[in-house]
């Protein structure tokens, strides 16, 4: 078990631009972790990722061998979402612990499983990759909240727009292919982690969505290009999230939420908080306080729970991350169904 090793070993399945260019640089930071294994899409990209990068590392042609390394203690996922949840299976029955890249799986049934054979295994450590959106401001969002700022929150608004997929002539990003992203649409479930984190669970959604450019190269497009989703939450707010990438000239994630007693708004791209209270004249942008500043940590607070598992617990685990696949699977089923989905909770 890892926690009886002295060094952490880490095998990697899947090493795209996020691995190489955000994991990896981090996780050779850290002492006593050691990469001792990837695998990619072929033996040869594994052997030509070891050599570029870790030299030290085994290059593996087939996942379920690097899984079945005896000595690898974490599987460190960065697959499309199409292998998350059998990888990640197979590595927690193999005794190993699971950081998987967002998002967590094709659909519910599938994140489903991937708690299921977490709760089959306690002892062992998983996290789903969190969202760099809001991580700066996140501890003060969450003080603003609790020291009720807004009073009763009664009304969110969402914004996720950009124009990515607005050439009709370009081909299908892989973002785009149902076979390897499945229910997982734009940012929707960057943001609906985000926000449950910080308003609490959506327990209804009601969602439209347009295909404005149906085939790209003979491809057949079936994830959306944007996507309406008017929703409700536990605590009774109501709100609305709006995710585009045919939005032209557009570039900006952005929140607001509204109650009795002010307002907050949060822009993603810049981490600026603006808020009011009511009685005061306008709302003014206010400082993230220097001690709640949440920079990326990702990886040192993964590899501390591997090594004290009982004791520390990363955020998002697989049960946050299910929670999250529940408005994935909720809205694509309000779209099929062309009715309010009622989420479990």
């Amino acid at each position: 078990m890892a926690t009886r090793q002295t060094k952490l070993k880490i095998g990697i399945v899947g090493a795209g631009s996020v691995v190489k260019n955000r994991h990896l640089p981090a996780l050779k930071k850290i002492p006593d972790v050691e990469i001792v294994a990837v695998c990619n899409s072929s033996y040869e990209s594994s052997e030509e990722c070891c050599k570029k990068y870790i030299p030290e590392a085994k290059p593996h042609a087939n996942w379920a061998e690097l899984v079945a390394e005896p000595d690898i203690d974490i599987v460190w996922i960065g697959t499309p979402p199409y292998l998350h949840s059998t990888i990640a299976i197979s590595a927690l029955e193999a005794g190993k612990h699971v950081f998987t890249q967002a998002r967590m799986a094709l659909n519910l049934p599938e994140a489903e499983e991937m708690f299921a054979a977490s709760q089959r295994n306690p002892h062992l450590v998983t996290m789903v990759c969190p969202p760099p959106h809001g991580m700066r401001g996140n501890l003060f969002i969450q003080k603003l909240l609790a020291e009720d700022y807004l009073g009763e929150p009664h009304h969110l608004r969402l914004q996720s727009l950009s124009g990515k997929y607005t050439d009709p002539d370009a081909p299908p990003h892989w973002r785009q292919r149902d076979e390897l992203s499945g229910l997982n649409v734009l940012t929707l479930g960057i943001y609906a982690e985000v926000v449950q984190r910080w308003f609490g669970p959506i327990t209804h959604v009601f969602a439209r969505q347009r295909t404005i450019n149906p085939v790209r190269q003979g491809y057949e497009i079936r994830i959306p290009d944007m996507v309406l989703v008017l929703c409700k939450f536990e605590n009774g707010m109501a709100g609305v999230m709006e995710f585009s990438g045919v939005a032209p000239f557009e570039n900006s994630d952005r929140l607001q939420v509204f109650g009795n007693e002010g307002m907050l708004s949060y822009d993603f791209s810049s981490d600026r908080i603006n808020g009011g209270r009511l009685g005061e004249k306008d709302a003014v942008e206010i400082e993230i306080p220097p001690e709640l500043e949440q920079r990326w940590r990702v990886e040192e607070d993964f590899i501390a729970a591997a090594r004290s598992p009982a004791s520390i617990q990363p955020q998002p685990n697989f049960a946050q991350g299910l929670q999250y696949m529940r408005v994935v699977q909720g809205v694509a089923d309000s779209i099929a169904l062309g009715s309010e989905i009622e989420i479990a909770i």
